[in-house]
């Protein structure tokens, strides 16, 4: 079943254009990834699926009805989760904190329980839990970006450059864990990555942006193969 469809989106900022002709369809249980160097319109189409920008035209739709013109709370509250670029965790509250922050429109019976199994999908947060998430290191605050953008329950998960500064073997752990939780929870996933071997390796199916246009889609392993792909993303 197809969750999310995006058409020929352009995304606007006053009268620079975000991205110029974005397209792609996510379905459910899938992991899609947005491959393309940076500028290249990978968080501005993320936003705009989240109500973040303006739309200068296209279609984003779920399950079939028009997201566009509703509000970022809204159009959370229909099942999509979102960790932003950079992490932004909550720097001056606990790790608990944020987690409830991020379970805030569901009732606290239910958030105590997820929070447990995000502890479970995150042991290193469980030890770190009264500790202000300011004192974490990179690669737990994107644990606790991850998690607290899980703790809505998502039927769909947009991640935005997880990998970025982090050191590779962190990268790894993260891309095993997202594995996990996509097969045990059976969410979809919109992975935005400049680090396009590490998301092609844990993809289903790719889409390829540059300039701000969607130029390729298909299969990741297929992708991964393409020679143009190969020498313009995997350096290959």
């Amino acid at each position: 079943m197809t969750l999310l469809t995006v058409e020929d989106l352009e995304v606007r900022y006053g009268r620079v254009r975000g991205t110029a002709s974005v397209s792609f369809t996510v379905a459910e249980g899938e992991i899609l990834a947005l491959v393309g160097s940076n500028g290249a319109g990978k968080s501005s189409t993320l936003k705009a699926v989240l109500g973040m920008v303006t739309i200068g035209s296209g279609r984003i739709t779920w399950l079939g009805n028009s997201l566009v013109g509703q509000r970022p709370n809204q159009i959370m509250r229909h099942g999509i989760g979102y960790s932003p670029e950079g992490r932004r965790v909550f720097t001056h509250l606990s790790v608990d904190e944020n987690l409830r922050v991020g379970g805030y429109t569901r009732n606290s019976d239910d958030n105590s329980a997820r929070m447990a199994q995000i502890y479970d999908y995150f042991p290193q947060l469980r030890e770190r839990r009264r500790q202000l998430a300011g004192n974490l290191s990179g690669g737990e605050q994107q644990m606790l970006a991850i998690g607290r953008a899980l703790m809505g329950r998502p039927k769909l998960f947009l991640l935005d450059e997880p990998s970025l500064g982090l050191a590779p073997i962190i990268v790894e752990k993260i891309g095993d864990i997202l594995l996990e939780i996509q097969a045990r929870e059976g969410l979809a996933v919109v992975l935005a990555e400049q680090n396009a071997y590490w998301a092609l390796s844990l993809a289903s199916r790719a889409v390829i942006i540059d300039l701000g246009r969607s130029i390729a889609e298909g299969e990741a392993a297929r992708l991964m193969e393409d020679p143009k792909v190969r020498s313009a993303y995997l350096g290959l």
